[in-house]
């Protein structure tokens, strides 16, 4: 197998392998020096397969991790069922705390809640940094060095983002209310 001729096939056998996001250093990594591709026909490979994929029941989905085969959202209800354990149902506190972790980072603890107007469990929080969707990214410079959170790229990961920049803004939001 020539990998200059086969680096689709290549590229999409690594992603589905891999089994979570690959970096295009870590799909050159895949190559000896000799036959390693350059960047660009990667990324042009990456595109083919992303047209490929439209039209069926997986996609390929640049992350901010990088690049991963997953399941589209529209066959996600069926697929779903697959897995006995069920995805974690999270509360709305938890969420609200997430939320304004994403859209107000760098955040402290007492700012969430003065936001929120009530006090944010340790629990919440103690799940946020298990999950790895936030991290404490410093400290405010005020008395008693509160930490700052900040998220992670496993919560961009995870809600499949390539960044922040993809947040729906707060005028979105409210719409899905309405």
């Amino acid at each position: 197998m020539n990998p200059s001729d086969n680096l689709k096939q290549i590229v999409e056998a690594a992603l589905l392998a891999s089994g979570k996001a690959m970096t295009l250093d870590k799909i050159l990594e895949l190559f000896d020096e000799m036959e390693r591709p350059e960047k660009k026909d990667l990324r042009a490979v990456l595109q083919e397969l992303s047209e490929d994929y439209a039209d069926r029941g997986i996609e390929i989905k640049e992350v901010a991790s990088g690049w991963r085969i997953q399941v589209s959202r529209e066959c996600a209800p069926w697929v779903s069922r697959l897995w006995e354990e069920k995805p974690g149902r999270y509360s709305r506190a938890l969420m609200e705390t997430l939320a304004l972790i994403a859209y107000r980072q760098p955040i402290t603890r007492g700012e969430i809640e003065d936001i929120r107007g009530v006090s944010v469990s340790t629990h919440i929080m103690r799940t946020l940094l298990e999950r790895e969707w936030v991290r404490v990214v410093g400290q405010r410079d005020v008395p008693g060095k509160p930490s700052l959170y900040g998220t992670t790229r496993e919560f961009l990961d995870y809600f499949g983002l390539k960044s922040l920049d993809e947040l729906p803004t707060l005028a979105e939001i409210r719409d899905l209310d309405v």
